[in-house]
């Protein structure tokens, strides 16, 4: 069985992007999810969507309880996840509006909780991440885009910092200097516990601003992100509808089972 998670934020929750819409709390040893998760199906495909930061964006990077969300999603049954997040972007190849699908983190946070073994009372627990994610995700998430004629980037480094404050200049051009492409405050966070869940992930990025390290424009305001993102989100929800169909056709039937 297919059942795709989808981890997003405003608008991806929209019933109208799917049939038998209804929703669902569910119960975890970490506490709330960040939203009541709406399940139904698009194109005969099951999904489940969470409001990552809160159906009114009431919880800060910081505060969203990852854990939560993954472990709640994994309960569910859910057997793929894809993320859509807002970023900076870190090249100058990469413009305002342009999907980046990232292939590697880099994770630059430094209070939340970032995995599901906190202590190895009931054993060792160390989990490879060197590709955190998932290929046929990716592959999916790019042949829609093509097929939509999106500006996509196959591939990127997305460093995820604590916020919710931006990046100074200096830390800008350190992330550069580390190969960094793509910046945020979420994606690294779930990936790490998505790959400790047994989840295949990914995430697709669209880029809204160039953060601060281009010093030839001034530094973006969150209400600049807010326009560039809300003019795209549209476009956000039309890949979702098209990659979906190609997941199911391209995965197996078993979802995916608790630890």
């Amino acid at each position: 069985m297919t059942l795709v998670g989808i981890i997003g934020g405003s608008g991806l929750d929209d019933p109208r992007l799917m049939t038998d819409a209804r929703e669902t709390i569910v119960d975890t040893p970490f506490g709330d999810t960040t939203s009541p998760i709406t399940t139904g199906s698009i194109d005969g495909v099951s999904i489940a969507v969470i409001a990552r930061h809160g159906r009114h964006h009431q919880f800060s990077p910081s505060q969203v309880n990852y854990r939560a969300n993954i472990h709640a999603l994994k309960a569910i049954g859910a057997s793929h996840i894809i993320a859509t997040t807002a970023c900076g972007s870190l090249r100058a190849h990469i413009g305002r509006g342009d999907f980046v699908i990232v292939d590697q983190f880099i994770d630059f946070t430094r209070r939340r909780e970032n995995s599901f073994f906190v202590d190895f009372s009931a054993g060792t627990h160390h989990t490879a991440m060197a590709d955190p994610f998932d290929p046929m995700l990716r592959e999916a998430l790019r042949d829609a885009a093509g097929e939509l004629d999106y500006p996509v980037h196959d591939g990127g480094t997305v460093v995820t910092i604590e916020g919710p404050r931006f990046s100074t200049r200096a830390e800008s051009h350190m992330f550069r200097a580390w190969g960094g492409d793509v910046i945020n405050m979420s994606v690294a966070t779930e990936a790490a516990l998505a790959n400790e869940a047994g989840i295949p992930y990914a995430a697709i990025a669209m880029s809204t601003d160039y953060d601060c390290w281009k010093e030839d424009e001034a530094p973006v305001s969150w209400e600049e992100i807010l326009e560039v993102f809300g003019k795209n989100v549209d476009r956000v929800k039309r890949l979702l509808v098209t990659a979906i169909p190609r997941v199911f056709q391209r995965a197996g039937n078993s979802p995916a089972q608790m630890n």
